[in-house]
């Protein structure tokens, strides 16, 4: 769907975005995470075609993006600014009326698309309200739901959730899980990480321009940690247990944490699923047997460091 190469952007001897490449597949929920100053915005605004790229190269569903083809790449790109302008003098249902006009959609379709567009956002109740009295939530949806106004495939969301309350952040967050439903392909960035790892398929961590990791939140995850920590609780025979932990070549350390074991594990995970099997065999009564997940924000603090504020 997306294909980013060796995308880089100088400023004079300044380089905001360094060489960097990603393949974002259709349908999928891309986060890209880094500091303030990381290039994440610079970047953005390149694939929405609003800033020339220096050197590298983009491509939108097999098409090259040149300033040739503007007008064609732009139908198929929804970019939401970090920082964006509403007209306050405007009703929500004028806002959306206006740029459903610049989008060259008139008549009944207009009057369908705000209207489930609006539906969509949940903010039919405010469809007469005047943009200006809205809260910071409300807003931020409003401008999803004009991002959406000419239907495109790809959705470009920079700090979507930005100054947004808990409720406001768990709507957005439903809005973009029924978008991915709808086929649209999302690239999002946020300092909220934990909110990130739970919606978005794959991730990419970016730091003084460039990028220091990119995959699978899942494979990440994995090969962020130098060693598995596996919380486990017995209903009884606990010092057997231990015993038999201690003599694992795999277990690096036991330690009893109350009623449950805490071990760590340097192995593969089909080595782990085998010594539960051998816990078994032993009559052992496992009540629980759970990997200790790192989350994004452990992982953030590990791979980058912290200069680009």
């Amino acid at each position: 769907m997306l294909k980013v190469e060796n995308l880089t952007k100088l400023y004079g001897k300044f380089k905001a975005v360094d060489n960097i490449s990603l393949n974002i597949k259709e349908g999928e929920i891309f986060g890209f995470v880094g500091p303030n100053g990381a290039g994440k915005t610079t970047t953005f605004k390149m694939i929405a075609t609003l800033l020339r790229p220096t050197s590298g190269k983009i491509y939108l569903d097999g098409m090259e993006v040149n300033y040739k083809n503007l007008k064609k790449v732009r139908n198929e790109i929804g970019y939401m600014p970090d920082f964006f302008g509403v007209y306050d003098k405007l009703k929500v249902t004028e806002y959306m009326d206006f740029y459903s006009d610049i989008a060259g959609i008139y008549g009944e379709e207009k009057n369908r698309i705000i209207k489930d567009l609006l539906q969509l956002v949940d903010l039919t109740h405010k469809k007469e309200a005047y943009v200006d009295s809205l809260s910071r939530g409300m807003k931020q949806r409003l401008c999803l739901a004009r991002c959406l106004i000419h239907n495109p495939k790809l959705l470009i969301l920079d700090e979507p959730a930005s100054g947004m309350d808990p409720r406001a952040r768990i709507q957005m967050k439903e809005i973009l899980r029924e978008l991915k439903k709808m086929g649209k392909t999302i690239i999002i960035s946020s300092h909220i990480l934990p909110e990130l790892s739970e919606l978005c398929t794959n991730i990419g961590i970016i730091e003084g321009g460039k990028i220091v990791v990119n995959g699978p939140v899942e494979e990440i995850m994995y090969r962020a940690k130098s060693n598995n920590i596996i919380k486990l609780s017995v209903l009884e025979k606990k010092e057997n247990c231990i015993k038999l932990l201690k003599e694992e070549p795999l277990v690096k350390s036991v330690i009893e944490n109350g009623r449950d074991i805490e071990i760590e594990f340097d192995g593969e995970p089909l080595e782990l699923s085998n010594l539960m099997k051998r816990m078994l065999n032993q009559n052992i009564p496992l009540i629980s047997f759970k990997p200790l997940e790192n989350n994004l924000e452990d992982i953030f603090m590990e791979v980058t460091r912290g200069d680009g504020e």
